[in-house]
Order: C-alpha cells, then sequence, then structure tokens
C-alpha cells in the first residue's frame, strides 16, 4: 500500500510540542507505516533536542511536501531561523509561528500534498490575531473544512469516545444555544463517524442531560423534557440508537460506559473533564464530520514540563496511529460504498 503522509504542525515552539513529537517519530517503526512531514523548524526541533538531550536523531529538511523522504521523518521550514525560543513562556512569536505552521499545513491537505493532519498543541490566546479569530483548532478547521458540514469534537480512547454538542463556549451561554435541530445534528455526525470511521456497525450512543439527575422530572430545569428527549426520539426514527438522558456522574461511575459506542455530553467540561481524568496520558482529540482526518494529543501546551524530558508522547503517539486508522477506515468503506455487491440475475451461477 502507498504509504500515508501525515502532515504534523510544531504548536507552540516554547512548551512540549517538540518533545512529544520527537519521542514519537524517534521509533524506526513509524516510518514504516507513514510519510511524517512535520511543518515547523529544524533549527527549533534540534534546539528541543538539545535541550532534552535525545541523541541519534534528526529530520530530513525538505522545501516541499512532495519531496517528502518516504523513508524519514521530515520538516519543512516554515519560520524565520532566527525565531527564539522561550521554553516554558507564552509568546506573540511562538503564536505567530504555530499560526504559520497550521496554515502552512492546511494549505498543503488542500492541495493533497498530504493525506492526514495531525495538530500540537497551540496556546489558544498567543494565536489570537486577524488570520486566527477562532477558540481553537476545531472551530478553525470547521471554518476551512467544513463548508456545510456539521462537525463535532469527539475525544477518543481506548475505553470511550465522548462528543460534545456545544464546544468552546462559555457555560451561561450553553442552555441558550441547546436546540433538538443541533443535539440531532451532532447525533447523526457521531453515529457517521462511529460507522465509517471507527467501523462500528449500528453503533450505540449515550446522551446525557444538561441539568443534574437530568433535572429529576422538571425540579430543575426543563431542558431535558423540552429539548433532549424529543431530540432523542427524533433520532431514533432515523434509525440513530440513542438513548438517555443519562446523568453524567452516575453514568462516568458506572459499568455503563462499556454499554456504548458513543457518548454525547452537552458541553464541554460535562464530557471532557471525565474523560482526561480517566484517559489523559493516552487519549486523542479528533475533528468528526470533516471530509478531511485531523486528530491531536488531548494535552495542552504543558508549559510547566517545556525542556525537562519529563512530557510522554503517548497522546500523541495515539494521535497518529488514530489519523493513520481512520484514513485507511475511510477508504474502506467508500470502495465499499462505491462497489455494492449486485444482485444476481436468475439462472447465473
Amino acid at each position: 500500500m502507498e504509504q500515508i503522509k501525515v502532515g504534523i504542525t510544531q504548536g507552540d515552539i516554547n512548551g512540549i510540542s517538540y518533545e512529544v513529537i520527537i519521542k514519537t517519530l524517534m521509533d524506526n517503526r513509524i516510518n514504516e507505516l507513514c510519510v511524517p512531514i512535520v511543518y515547523g523548524s529544524a533549527k527549533v526541533a534540534a534546539y528541543h533536542r538539545k535541550a532534552l538531550d535525545i541523541q541519534n536523531f534528526s529530520l530530513n529538511i525538505i522545501g516541499d511536501a512532495d519531496k517528502a523522504n518516504l523513508k524519514k521523518s521530515n520538516v519543512i521550514n516554515t519560520l524565520d531561523d532566527n525565531i527564539r525560543v522561550e521554553l516554558g513562556k507564552s509568546s506573540p512569536e511562538a503564536g505567530k509561528a504555530a499560526l504559520n505552521s497550521l496554515e502552512h499545513a492546511v494549505n498543503d491537505l488542500k492541495e493533497g500534498k498530504i493525506d492526514v493532519l495531525v495538530t500540537a498543541p497551540i496556546n489558544k490566546d498567543n494565536i489570537q490575531s486577524e488570520e486566527f479569530d477562532f477558540p481553537g483548532h476545531t472551530e478553525y478547521l470547521t471554518q476551512q473544512f467544513g463548508q456545510d458540514n456539521e462537525t463535532l469534537m469527539l475525544m477518543v480512547s481506548e475505553l470511550m469516545k465522548v462528543g460534545v454538542v456545544t464546544g468552546h463556549l462559555p457555560l451561561k451561554q450553553v442552555p441558550e444555544m441547546l436546540t433538538q435541530d443541533l443535539i440531532l445534528r451532532k447525533l447523526r455526525v457521531m453515529d457517521q463517524t462511529l460507522l465509517q470511521d471507527f467501523k462500528i456497525r449500528k453503533p450505540r450512543i449515550a446522551v446525557f442531560g444538561l441539568n443534574p439527575h437530568p433535572s429529576d422530572g422538571g425540579l430543575m430545569g426543563d431542558e431535558e423534557s423540552n429539548i433532549i428527549i424529543p431530540a432523542i426520539k427524533r433520532a431514533k426514527e432515523e434509525d440513530i440508537m440513542a438513548f438517555g438522558p443519562y446523568s453524567a456522574d452516575g453514568f462516568f461511575g458506572s459499568s455503563n460506559i462499556k454499554k456504548f459506542d458513543g457518548i454525547l455530553a452537552m458541553y464541554h467540561d460535562q464530557g471532557l473533564a471525565p474523560f482526561k481524568a480517566i484517559s489523559f496520558d493516552e487519549g486523542v482529540n479528533f475533528t468528526a464530520g470533516l471530509n478531511i482526518v485531523r486528530t491531536s494529543p488531548d494535552h495542552g501546551t504543558a508549559y510547566e514540563l517545556a525542556g525537562k524530558n519529563e512530557a510522554s508522547p503517548t497522546s500523541f503517539r495515539n494521535a497518529l496511529f488514530l489519523a493513520l486508522d481512520i484514513f485507511r477506515n475511510r477508504q474502506e468503506y467508500q470502495e465499499l460504498a462505491s462497489n455494492p455487491l449486485q444482485p444476481q440475475n436468475k439462472g447465473e451461477e
């Protein structure tokens, strides 16, 4: 099979991005599975490698993704060599460098020069600019690739897959944003991604309530009766196996996790706080619903660990592997969809 070209954005140069990237790509078996292409700086990579006292590793410098060495890990220089690394600090320069890397990788993805995108962590504050006025990667990539598609932030681990109806949004705005249509659209995306991207037939989806104990029959709100339950019923009418609403605290405290293929939470921390408590070191952030594959580790820049050789690459490594798996699963799904078994005529053997 043709090797998959994986575009890797450098994220914040003052955080742990280069550490987890280097530690992942040091395993030569990665080069048997894919062609990694880092969008960043060979000089910055060397700086981090020296700070971490990592020996016998280097990136192959290329000027274009089309020129990638298929047997090595590559880097495209998207930064000025004079860029200053300040380990553990947020800086405007680091924000600009992160955006520069992201823009180059996105352009190559649009042009088909790379097959999938793995984004290293950014600082959502220092990256803000006229070109990037978004709460995070998910919203930016939705604007770049989403078109009219609904997208879903999906956190993935071996134990569970958790999506959120409302993502990077102030908590006080969540109730007014929730509608039957929005929940139904998110359920459609989750159902399709579980089927197409994760090869799960007839996926079962647990839906959370908004209020504690899903409002206890209306004692603490009416969002369940007026919005969430009707949305679940509409989903079932479309043959989506959605169940609930469940109470988040009771759900994560029971064996229910093992009974469902996906979980749909109403807001960011309702789903992501327990997910990261359980799967922080290995979880992956996947943007479902896009026509391209993008994954990311589930952690941030971790400035406090920068340059100390203490950051675990597990989440980033899993993000890379998941991107490869989803890319192949989509290819297989599209092949099956485009070549359905034709019924034989009577009398044919």
